[in-house]
């Protein structure tokens, strides 16, 4: 039996990465006329063109999709295998860390966040990023080290997760509000004016085919992207903002919040980081750092 040249799968990993032959030729240093004959042995082992020309680019076919993640993940466990086992000392990092997450965790676990890590690590910086999106191109490709949120359809099967804490909506308005006097009824839910936390082109979320399931409809005044803005539009309104609990704790603070008068699903926000990561000494830390944190935050583990 032959044995395939293994140094191909790191050839692979780059082209598929980069998707193209002078970009990929610089990154492994090689001459282009030598990357592209390593493409053509690519070509010859697997059986497939892998990268085919589209006006004057390169695109993947089926199968160099189909590829990618595995090869990304195999090359990254060979990286891990023969580096030299290393002790990390967090204290020398010199390092950032990108998280997408939502303004609502940024807002509640952030300070306690960076003075965890800071205190570990000094010479480490944390980059917050947006998460307008739940899917997971970005850790894939490599722009962003963690995601936190609540795992959906768009993300990732092979992304690795770690459940941080459950989470419930809760309805919010300002102090003052009349759905701050008295019981709260699904009834006088639906009837007030809403701002609904949407991403995309969503005119809808959870909460409406709950009320649909009793018959019920309520008005959406005004869509936002984000909690914050939700919860600003309604402390300074009569709109009401339905966000999840924990996420927004410090958010709001001055208004009142009621449980939904709904049956709805609880939430798990989970940490998500990608495959090729597992194993790496300083990742690992980080990922240690805020589950402690979110686990003393919300006294769940």
């Amino acid at each position: 039996m032959s044995i395939p040249d293994l140094n191909l799968l790191v050839t692979l990993d780059v082209l598929l990465a980069e998707g193209s032959v002078t970009r990929a030729a610089r990154r492994l240093r090689l001459s282009p006329s030598a990357m592209s004959r390593a493409l053509a042995r690519l070509r010859e082992t697997t059986g497939d063109p892998l990268l085919v020309r589209a006006g004057r680019e390169l695109v993947p076919t089926p199968r160099a999709l189909e590829l990618r993640e595995r090869v990304a993940h195999l090359v990254g466990e060979a990286q891990t295998v023969l580096g030299p086992a290393q002790q990390l000392d967090p204290r020398q990092l010199e390092q950032t860390f990108t998280l997408r997450s939502s303004d609502g965790f940024v807002e509640n676990f952030g300070p306690a966040l960076i003075a965890h890590v800071g205190a570990q690590a000094p010479g480490v910086r944390l980059r917050f990023v947006q998460k307008i999106d739940r899917e997971s191109v970005l850790l894939r490709e490599g722009s962003v080290d963690l995601e936190t949120g609540v795992i959906g359809g768009f993300t990732s099967p092979e992304v690795r997760t770690r459940r941080l804490f459950g989470d419930r909506f809760v309805g919010v308005v300002r102090s003052g509000h009349p759905l701050a006097r008295g019981d709260i009824s699904a009834e006088r839910y639906a009837a007030g004016q809403h701002v609904l936390v949407a991403r995309r082109d969503q005119d809808k979320g959870p909460m409406d085919d709950a009320l649909a399931v009793l018959g019920l409809q309520r008005a959406i005044a005004s869509i936002v992207g984000g909690f914050t803005a939700a919860l600003a539009l309604a402390a300074g309104s009569d709109l009401i903002a339905t966000v999840p609990e924990r996420h927004t704790g410090n958010l709001r603070t001055g208004m009142f919040s009621f449980p939904l008068p709904l049956r709805m699903p609880d939430l798990t926000v989970s940490l998500m980081w990608h495959p090729r990561m597992e194993a790496d000494p300083a990742h690992r830390w980080l990922r240690g750092c805020v589950y402690d944190v979110c686990a003393a935050q919300v006294g769940t583990a």
